[in-house]
């Protein structure tokens, strides 16, 4: 069988074995249209170069978080298609950094809060006082002023 890219074929195995993948994890990239292997006269998964480099792509585009769904636009549509899946992923992947950053705050606050238990923490309880009056924006989880103290009393 020649390889369809360069010298090289890979076997199913191989391939999963180069990236620490399980090889139906291939299988199931196929099944989804982002692999294409060629077939030796015995039926079995031969990969060229540039299945290799699909999967690498694959994989690292997994790793920044997309979907199966949105790295298939990516390797296969228009130009056009892939700006817009780009500019999803992108306003996702901003959405998700302000939840983090706020978890970190409120992570950071329930540190520094000299209250033994966090519950009893006087911003702490403001904080979910807001969030079970709809305010979507409490003031625990804004960036907070440097040297701004935990409590009223500077604690």
């Amino acid at each position: 069988m020649k390889p369809r890219h360069g010298n090289t074929s890979w076997s199913v195995g191989r391939l999963g074995q180069r990236f620490g993948l399980p090889t139906h994890v291939l299988r199931h990239w196929e099944d989804q249209g982002l692999l294409h292997p060629l077939r030796d006269a015995a039926g079995r998964r031969r990969y060229g170069e540039g299945d290799v480099y699909r999967v690498a792509a694959i994989v690292s585009s997994k790793a920044a978080g997309m979907s199966l769904r949105q790295i298939r636009s990516l390797l296969d549509s228009s130009a056009e298609d892939r700006q817009q899946v780009l500019a999803a992923h992108l306003a996702d992947l901003e959405a998700r950094m302000r939840e983090m950053q706020r978890s970190r705050r409120m992570t950071e606050h329930a540190l520094a809060c000299r209250a033994h238990d966090v519950a009893n923490c006087p911003n702490f309880r403001a904080h979910v006082a807001d969030l079970i009056a709809g305010v979507s924006d409490s003031f625990l989880l804004r960036p907070k002023p440097a040297g701004d103290g935990c409590h009223a009393d500077g604690r």
